[in-house]
């Protein structure tokens, strides 16, 4: 069965861009550290990890080609600590998210182990082009 690509259908000129998204987006669906998304009213959206025994300047919150990126490396740990147990994840970690055209990073801020990363849809400027048609 041949696949058929959303990019390739001849009304969806400059789409072929939205498959690649989807596969980026589907990449890396690891599950830490938990992370919830919100929608705030009227135009924003709030994403919240669990980062328990991060600090601030252990984690990294960057965009890059429309991607939200959120990375988290703890410091190297004490040798002399000897753990009977370890339950606390202290691993590194990296989230990323697709972001849509218009949407933009507005804040960060740390609350009670859990980093809230707030955006906003921006929205765009209706315009009207009239395109001259030139005769040859």
């Amino acid at each position: 069965m041949t696949k058929i690509s959303l990019g390739a259908h001849p009304y969806l000129l400059g789409f072929d861009q939205l498959e690649r998204l989807a596969e980026r987006a589907a990449k890396g669906a690891e599950g830490y550290p938990p992370y919830n998304i919100e929608h705030m009213a009227p135009d924003g959206f709030r994403i919240t990890l669990a980062v328990a025994g991060f600090s601030e300047a252990a984690l990294a919150i960057t965009t890059e080609d429309r991607q939200l990126v959120i990375r988290g490396r703890m410091p190297e740990a004490d040798e002399n600590r000897v753990f009977l147990h370890r339950g606390i994840a202290a691993r590194a970690f990296q989230r990323s998210f697709v972001l849509a055209d218009g949407v933009e990073v507005v804040s960060a801020a740390m609350e009670n182990g859990l980093l809230h990363v707030d955006l906003r849809r921006v929205q765009p400027q209706q315009v009207v082009k009239t395109i001259p048609i030139s005769r040859k």
